[in-house]
């Protein structure tokens, strides 16, 4: 449940009532918006449900969440949530995050290189993976610390870190926990088989834990059909929007697996509503450790983003103007 402020409430009172919530074993979010305040009850409401909460002083309504998801309801923040990567970079609000970069890092001078391009193409974000679970044992596992400090080279001091949750720990709600705690921001791959409000339970562990920097993440879901490797469920843009203040990006990469279907599904993003499009990139796809088989080219990519900008401004939406190599 939510517990709307009166306007003219005192600090004092806020905190009494926070007071109170706790001292019935329960935890609060306290959020203060521009039209109001409001105190989201976080843990199980048995113990609440019958309180007398609207007769606290301070208290204007109470209002009971009924979808399992609290924090990342409407109901709990009708306002779309901007998330801040750092140094300018922002997703949701209007502005499209632009991800680029190979699947996995493989080396310092690769990386570089594929950095340098995807940046002049306008990418505003760089991925590679470090740790790289594989359902295969024999598939490349990723470089892990090595790569991490790989990575943190090539992005310097341009672009904030950003935590990836991959399709197959989205419901490993232990790390989700962990992340919760490190309040960097994080963005949460949907699962190979879960429902929106699966992803947007998973969204719930972080946001409980205080971190409120979530980014969803439609990769594509299994499918009986084999030509594509999964099917993009892009009507989970505007389905997430309409349940959940979290911005939400669309990677069609993953979920195709084949370059050339990867422009028409990224303009497709785009039209839905994303918040924005996660492109895998490799300047030598058929060398790449990892997942080049359904990466663009450098000069692909570019093309494919002067294509988004030209759908986001009809839309009055921003992506990144290239910036030259």
């Amino acid at each position: 449940m939510i517990i709307v402020v009166k306007r003219d409430s005192t600090q004092e009172q806020i905190d009494h009532i926070v007071a109170l919530i706790h001292g019935m074993g329960l935890r609060t979010d306290v959020s203060r918006g521009i039209k109001r305040t409001i105190i989201g009850v976080i843990g199980e409401e048995d113990a609440v449900r019958n309180a007398p909460l609207a007769a606290i002083p301070g208290v204007e309504e109470v209002v009971p969440i009924l979808k399992p998801f609290k924090l990342a309801s409407r109901d709990y923040q009708a306002e779309d949530s901007v998330v801040d990567v750092g140094f300018g970079v922002k997703v949701g609000g209007g502005s499209l995050a632009m991800i680029a970069g190979p699947c996995a890092i493989e080396g310092r001078e690769i990386l570089f290189d594929i950095a340098r391009q995807v940046k002049a193409a306008g990418a505003n974000i760089l991925r590679g993976g470090a740790y790289k679970p594989r359902t295969s044992p024999y598939s490349f596992q990723g470089l892990g610390e090595e790569g991490l400090s790989i990575l943190r080279e090539a992005l310097v001091d341009k672009y904030a870190d950003i935590l990836q949750i991959g399709a197959r720990n989205m419901q490993n709600f232990n790390l989700l926990s962990e992340v919760g705690q490190t309040k960097r921001p994080v963005l949460l791959k949907r699962g190979m088989s879960a429902t929106v409000t699966d992803l947007l339970m998973s969204a719930e562990y972080i946001l409980a834990q205080g971190n409120k920097r979530v980014i969803l993440c439609e990769r594509g879901v299994r499918s009986f059909d084999s030509s594509t490797r999964n099917l993009l469920d892009l009507s989970i843009v505007p389905n997430a929007r309409g349940q959940s203040h979290l911005p939400i990006i669309v990677d069609p990469s993953h979920a195709t697996g084949r370059p050339d279907l990867i422009p028409a599904m990224s303009l497709a993003a785009v039209a839905a509503g994303a918040d924005g499009v996660h492109i895998e990139v490799h300047s030598c796809p058929e060398k790449a450790l990892s997942d080049g088989p359904q990466a663009l080219l450098p000069d692909q990519y570019a093309a494919v983003m002067g294509q988004m900008r030209q759908v986001a401004g009809i839309l009055q939406r921003t992506i990144p103007a290239p910036r030259g190599k």
